[in-house]
């Protein structure tokens, strides 16, 4: 491997701290019990009615005490989303042994993707305009709707002050894209530190919409199965802790993982429909920026739906990227599409991988589809070492994002 052109003296950027709430475990530990067992999150949805739809099985967190993980906030003035997203703000920090003395002392960029913001306090304010008329909608839920507040609950929740405060809307690959806009963020030297990922919870809304479509799989996801049926929404969030390494280094921090790199790009030939040529050359962007050729890469980590137009269209972007493919998975098959959280959650599913040594497994699998044709870890974890992982995402209108993730290595 070595460093791309013109990039030699750049920060490098390194992960030293997870916060993750999921449908197979909520915290760091329990996420990696899940992901190393195959754990599932599919469940009937309870969050809101669903009469009169065939089926209606989703990965809904049931287990999320935010007065558990909340200390400055009232939960009550927080939709859930932003519940999430401050609860896994203050892991993420708790997770990297940084004081939040220090981080208040520091330059802070807070960086949130996601596709539905607080959706699900949308769908109860559209219930109350049709049934009570707009003059009576209840102000808690409509003062806490606003998707900014996904940033601004983190940092809210840590009492930061000299902070940048973002939401990204780039929908199912907003975390990835989140991830990116702090990776740059930290090698131009305008932030010593970032929080950066993705949170979304279930709604009305979504469920609804893929259901119409006919992508929703009625009882479990089979990403690159050759029976798969579509997708099950999940939700929860995903933030990663960013710092240098020179950072890290100096205060003898753990680190996960270096983010070698990422690359972004956006097709805009579809408003659903992927576009293979537009993937593998945004992989071949992110080999670029991390200074890696395709057969460094150990694994990689699919966005991996489960539905038949991306599960194809992506491994034949795949093999236009990678002259010998290695083995490709999808932890959606445990935790669901979870929306802008889900390429933040396997980014940080990636980063375990690592410091861990093992590869994830794609479960549900029963037999591949001859037209995925790659090794996808069936069904059970497989113990390996792990030095250089890509985490693919894609979105409606063609929004591409993926991120390379290493093992620290040549530190003096």
């Amino acid at each position: 491997m070595g460093e791309p052109h013109g990039f030699a003296d750049r920060r490098r950027v390194v992960i030293t701290g997870l916060g993750v709430v999921t449908s197979i475990g909520v915290g760091v530990r329990e996420f990696l019990a899940g992901l190393r067992t195959g754990r599932s999150g599919a469940k009937p949805i309870t969050s809101f009615r669903t009469e009169g739809y065939a089926y209606a099985t989703g990965c809904e967190i049931t287990d999320f005490d935010p007065g558990q993980w909340v200390e400055n906030t009232d939960p009550a003035r927080l939709g859930r989303a932003s519940q999430f997203s401050a609860a896994a703000a203050r892991m993420a920090v708790v997770d990297s042994g940084m004081s939040p003395q220090r981080l208040r002392e520091l330059r802070t960029l807070v960086s949130v993707g996601t596709t539905d913001g607080e959706s699900r306090d949308l769908d109860t304010l559209a219930v109350q305009q049709v049934e009570h008329g707009p003059e009576n909608l209840d102000q808690v839920f409509a003062r806490r709707a606003t998707a900014n507040r996904l940033a601004t609950s983190a940092v809210r929740e840590l009492a930061l002050t000299n902070v940048e405060a973002v939401t990204i809307p780039t929908a199912c690959a907003a975390g990835n894209y989140a991830i990116g806009n702090g990776v740059d963020a930290i090698r131009a030297g305008d932030v010593d530190v970032a929080l950066v990922g993705g949170v979304d919870a279930l709604c009305r809304k979504t469920f609804a919409g893929f259901y119409r479509l006919g992508a929703m799989a009625p009882a479990v996801c089979q990403p690159f199965d050759l029976d798969r049926k579509g997708i099950l929404t999940g939700e929860g969030a995903g933030l990663l802790f960013l710092e240098s390494l020179d950072s890290a280094l100096a205060r003898g921090a753990r680190v996960y993982a270096e983010v070698l790199g990422y690359g972004l790009n956006c097709d805009a030939n579809s408003p659903v429909a992927p576009d293979q040529t537009s993937l593998a050359r945004c992989m071949q962007l992110a080999h670029r920026n991390a200074g890696i050729k395709p057969d460094d890469v150990d694994f990689i980590s699919a966005h991996g739906t489960g539905t038949r137009a991306n599960d194809k269209t992506e491994v034949g972007a795949i093999r236009e990227a990678f002259p010998t493919p290695p083995p490709t998975i999808s932890i959606k098959g445990m935790l669901g599409h979870t929306m802008g959280a889900a390429s933040a959650l396997a980014t940080a599913g990636c980063a375990l991988a690592i410091t861990e040594g093992f590869i994830p497994p794609t479960i549900n699998h029963e037999a591949t589809d001859p037209e995925c044709g790659l090794d996808c870890v069936p069904n059970t974890a497989r113990e390996a070492e792990v030095d250089v992982v890509q985490n693919n995402s894609l979105a409606f209108g063609g929004n591409n994002a993926v991120v390379v993730l290493g093992r620290l290595r040549d530190v003096a």
